[in-house]
């Protein structure tokens, strides 16, 4: 029960709960709140600089909103910031469970970079920050500049990470990164800027002090790039589940062009929050760059085959086994069918979640996986389609137990 494989797992799940759970949160928290502002009626008599009137759960609501705040601070004021904290932290200690502490298995690909572990992940920590960093200084170097064009310096900068990421990571690792560096921008956006904006305007409420409405205009900025970056995040998040997304060479392509396709889906919704038209065009170029990512999508990666010999230290230990050569046989025989870069099992085009299982070290490479899904569980294979027997069950525990312990 306290074996660490299974710990690992069960704390892979667990932030992986956490995660989704606080970022319906705030992603629900920040559709609701762009749909509002966008939506409200501004023509109105009084201070407020617009309201709005809604209905649900059996109730109706009354909102108003005031571009600085309004004359007498209220008693109860609720702040939306946790949210965003605990979808970033979650989603980081996520990253450090799955790709640090396993980045010979998930984050280095020698085929496109051999780097040690503490190589990469001092990369992909760094890399985190240095995003965030030439972000920020672009829009405040151009907060009061032409947006659109603010948008498109910081797209060109969002093609040149993910062509970054496709250079030094594993695929999977690369869009994983594109949509934690994503996200590390979101979250700094709330906690550097919107929130310390939204504080200062506070405390001179308190003070007497006329706000200075510049602080609100910069916010305001912050929270739309927020709105047209979750689409995208989303799907990165996801894409770790489809190996069509991440296992070509056009990788960093199909991620950039997943950014346009955030922009022209949330510009409709939008569009249609502030009544400014129905903007259905959005739909139609969405789908033509679906239908893009789709064809570069089979276009596979060219690279080499990895050799034992090329192995990491921390995975040629479970190709170098006693049992190894029996385990790969029993993988060669009851999984392979499947986990083949050309699958033999009616229905399977392509290997379920990327994983090839045909070489030995492609073998060692899934020693974890292989045993927690067809070792200690009988997940694999599904409904257990190729007999596989519960003595070889066994001897892939002995097998992956006498390297792990």
């Amino acid at each position: 029960m306290f074996e660490l494989a299974i710990m690992g797992a069960w704390a892979e799940f667990a932030l992986r709960w956490l995660h989704v759970v606080t970022a319906i949160a705030w992603i629900g928290s920040s559709f609701y709140f762009i749909a509002l502002d966008l939506g409200l009626n501004r023509d109105i008599p009084g201070p407020a600089d617009g309201e709005e009137w809604q209905v649900h759960g059996g109730g109706f609501y009354h909102i108003q909103k005031y571009l600085v705040a309004p004359e007498r601070m209220p008693e109860h004021l609720v702040w939306f910031k946790w949210e965003s904290y605990a979808t970033w932290l979650s989603g980081f200690s996520l990253m450090v469970v799955v790709y640090y502490l396993g980045s010979e298995f998930y984050l280095i690909d020698p085929a496109v970079m051999d780097l040690a572990p503490w190589q990469a992940i001092v990369i992909s920590i760094a890399s985190l920050a240095f995003g965030w960093l030439i972000y920020d200084q672009i829009c405040k170097r151009f907060v009061n500049s032409n947006q659109t064009l603010v948008m498109i310096a910081l797209f060109v900068v969002l093609v040149g990470m993910s062509y970054f990421y496709t250079s030094v990571f594993s695929g999977r690792a690369a869009m994983i990164h594109l949509g934690a560096w994503t996200a590390t921008i979101m979250s700094a956006n709330v906690f550097m800027i919107i929130i310390p904006n939204q504080k200062i305007v506070v405390a001179d409420l308190k003070a007497g002090r006329k706000p200075d409405p510049k602080y609100g205009k910069i916010a305001k900025q912050r929270s739309t790039h927020n709105n047209y970056l979750t689409l995208p995040v989303i799907f990165l998040m996801l894409s770790n589940h489809y190996p069509l997304a991440f296992g070509t060479q056009y990788t960093w392509i199909i991620a950039s062009l997943v950014f346009l396709m955030g922009v022209t889906i949330r510009h409709y919704f939008n569009s249609n929050h502030a009544r400014t038209g129905n903007p259905t065009w959005t739909w139609a170029v969405t789908a033509v760059i679906f239908v893009i990512l789709m064809w570069l999508s089979i276009a596979p990666a060219m690279r080499e085959e990895e050799d034992l010999a090329a192995l990491p230290p921390s995975v040629a230990r479970f190709a170098e086994a006693d049992l190894f050569e029996d385990a790969h046989s029993i993988v060669a025989g009851r999984c392979s069918m499947c986990h083949s870069e050309y699958p033999g099992y009616p229905g399977i085009n392509w290997a379920p979640r990327g994983v090839v299982l045909e070489t030995p070290a492609q073998v060692a490479r899934a020693a974890r996986l292989i045993y927690l899904q067809a070792g200690r569980g009988h997940a694999m294979p599904p409904a257990n389609v190729s007999w596989m027997e519960e003595d070889e069950r066994a001897l892939i525990r002995d097998w992956y137990r006498s390297v792990a312990g």
